[in-house]
C-alpha cells in the first residue's frame, strides 16, 4: 500500500511539473511573439534613413547609408520590406525586398545594378551576410517567432531593467544556431540582448539594442549592434528620419522598383 501510495505521489509531482513546464512554454511563446509584434510591426508601415557601420577586428570602419521601406499586409503576418542603398558608391542603387509571410518561407530579391541583375535569393542564403554586415538577411525582416520552439528559463535583470530569460531552438535543423537565448524588457518587449550559439553551445554572435525611443507613439529601437563572436567583427545600425503610417502603396514592393527606386521616399 506504501509503495502504491509512493507511486501516486510521483504521478502527481510529474503531472504538476509537466503543468509547469507547459504553461512556461506557453507563456514564453506568448512573450516571443509579442516581442516580434513590437520590434517588426509597429503602424501599418514605415520610412526611415539608415547609416550602418561596419566595423573589422582591426578597427576598421566602413560606411553604409540607405533608406528602408516597410508594409504590413496583417499584423503578425504577411509584410514587405525595401531597402534602397545610396552610399558608398560600390553599393550605391542597389535594392533589396523581401517579402515576409508567416508560414516562415520568405522571398528576397536584390538589384545589383553593376550587372543590371535582379536575383533572388534563396532560402538557403537567408543567413548569408547583409551587405558585408554582421547582420544576415534574415536579421533585416526578422525571424517569425513561430519558427522555433521558446522555453522560459527565468527572470533577470540588463542595464537595470527587467527581462524575462528566453531560450529559442530552431524547429527545423538546418539554421545558422542551435539556439538562442533572448532578454526581453518586460516594460517595452523589446529584445534588449540576443545570444546565438552552435551545436557546441558557443556562443557566436551577439544582439544588442543601443538606443530605444519613443516615435510617433511607438517604442522604436533606434539603434542595434551585431557582434561576430568569430571574426570579431561587428555592425551598429542606426535609424533616423522615423515616419510610422504614412500610406505606402503596395506597388512599391514590386520587382520593377528595384530597378527604379520610388523617388518620393528615397531622394
Amino acid at each position: 500500500m506504501k509503495g502504491m501510495t509512493k507511486l501516486l505521489v510521483l504521478f502527481v509531482i510529474g503531472l504538476s511539473l509537466l503543468g509547469t513546464n507547459l504553461v512556461a512554454q506557453e507563456d514564453a511563446n506568448a512573450i516571443m511573439k509579442k516581442s516580434h509584434m513590437t520590434y517588426y510591426y509597429a503602424g501599418d508601415d514605415g520610412v526611415a534613413e539608415v547609416k550602418m557601420t561596419l566595423v573589422s577586428s582591426s578597427g576598421k570602419e566602413r560606411e553604409r547609408e540607405f533608406t528602408m521601406l516597410r508594409l504590413d499586409n496583417e499584423d503578425g503576418g504577411n509584410q514587405m520590406y525595401y531597402t534602397y542603398f545610396k552610399k558608398p558608391s560600390d553599393v550605391a542603387r542597389t535594392s533589396f525586398m523581401v517579402h515576409k509571410t508567416d508560414e516562415g518561407n520568405d522571398k528576397r530579391w536584390i538589384y545589383v545594378p553593376a550587372i543590371d541583375l535582379v536575383r533572388p535569393i534563396s532560402a538557403d542564403d537567408k543567413n548569408s551576410s547583409f551587405v558585408g554586415s554582421d547582420f544576415s538577411y534574415e536579421d533585416v525582416s526578422g525571424r517569425h517567432w513561430t519558427e522555433d520552439t521558446h522555453t522560459m528559463t527565468g527572470e533577470s535583470e540588463l542595464d537595470g531593467k527587467a527581462v524575462w530569460v528566453i531560450e529559442s531552438v530552431p524547429k527545423e535543423g538546418d539554421d545558422s544556431f542551435a539556439k538562442k537565448i533572448s532578454y526581453i524588457d518586460q516594460e517595452t518587449y523589446l529584445p534588449l540582448k540576443e545570444e546565438y550559439f552552435n551545436d557546441k553551445d558557443e556562443m557566436t554572435r551577439r544582439f544588442s539594442a543601443v538606443e530605444i525611443e519613443e516615435v510617433d507613439g511607438f517604442i522604436t529601437m533606434t539603434t542595434r549592434k551585431m557582434e561576430d563572436l568569430d571574426k570579431g567583427s561587428h555592425t551598429i545600425v542606426a535609424f533616423s528620419s522615423i515616419d510610422y503610417n504614412v500610406g505606402l502603396d503596395e506597388d512599391i514592393f514590386t520587382e520593377r522598383y528595384l530597378k527604379n527606386p520610388p523617388r518620393q521616399y528615397t531622394n
